[in-house]
């Protein structure tokens, strides 16, 4: 694939002046103080964080993630979760799963950490104008597509019909309850959740998120796709996309694997010919067609 053919471009991340971001020193976190953790799941938690000195954090495009740095313990990757419209708040949610985030799930308001970022490509909402949206989350998936809704819900009037589909293992899984029934509410999506397991009084949507695609109301002919989720998930996703008639110019990606210094400098997230930190996260389906369908790569 020739690089930066087709994937979304992204412009360079600004400052609190508005002026682009210093990237002289790229791997250099800045310290930023946790002004709140609260948990979203029982297993998934949510920081707020402001920048320690006060200044205003950069600006960031739904979609791109930061390098977190807990001092003494190591750094990750964490898609930003929060709405691009206030960025003088950064918000990260992620699982606690491994030794930086099970240390980070133990963090309270005051603590400081080390941030590096905005890296990496962004959802196309700018190629969505005028189109339905449709959006594919799985379990801990709909924090990267968050900050896109976001974006077309404060421009709402540029987009057509917004439709969400949410996958989660049990209901006490399910993130962002209270936004998921105010955006369902105020009918300005289409909001639709299915978990795997039925469990205590839930009376939803049982099964795998990709049968929701068949039966949801959009126009495959005029209609983005966003997904983001397990890969298994995102495959099949793509096979119901394209079974409706949904070009593969029109349905995009978010492959966050292995990333570790996020300016493809150390290769542990290089995937075929590209590095996901910089040609990714997020992807358009043609241009990784060919890389979906080779197995363990």
């Amino acid at each position: 694939m020739p690089r930066n053919a087709t994937k979304p471009e992204v412009s360079s991340p600004a400052s609190a002046d508005g002026g682009a971001a210093s990237m002289a020193e790229p791997m250099l976190p800045a310290p930023y103080r946790i002004q709140r953790q609260r948990r979203e799941a029982h297993d998934t938690f949510t920081l707020d964080l402001a920048a320690a000195d006060g200044g205003r954090p950069p600006r960031f495009a739904p979609g791109q993630f930061n390098m977190l740095y807990l001092f003494g313990v190591g750094e990750v990757a964490i898609s930003i979760s929060g709405n691009p419209g206030t960025p003088e708040t950064l918000q990260h949610t992620t699982r606690a799963v491994g030794s930086v985030t099970k240390a980070m799930e133990k963090l309270r308001a005051g603590d400081v950490i080390g941030v590096r970022g905005p890296f990496g490509t962004h959802w196309p909402t700018d190629h969505a104008r005028g189109k339905d949206v449709v959006f594919v989350a799985g379990g801990i998936g709909l924090a990267p597509l968050r900050p896109a809704m976001y974006e077309i819900l404060r421009n709402r009037a540029h987009y057509n019909k917004a439709v969400l589909l949410y996958g989660t293992r049990t209901p006490s899984d399910i993130l962002f309850k209270r936004e998921l029934k105010q955006w369902g509410g105020n009918f300005d999506v289409d909001v639709y959740v299915t978990v795997d397991r039925a469990t205590g009084t839930w009376r939803g949507n049982v099964g795998v998120v990709t049968q929701l695609i068949r039966r949801s109301p959009f126009d495959p002919g005029n209609c983005v796709a966003m997904i983001c989720g397990p890969e298994v998930m995102m495959k099949y996703a793509v096979d119901e996309f394209r079974r409706r008639g949904v070009d593969s110019q029109d349905i995009f990606l978010s492959m966050e694997r292995n990333m570790k210094c996020a300016i493809g400098f150390c290769g542990h997230c290089q995937w075929g010919p590209n590095f996901v930190c910089k040609d990714g996260p997020v992807f358009r389906h043609t241009d990784i067609e060919h890389l979906l369908n080779v197995w363990e790569i």
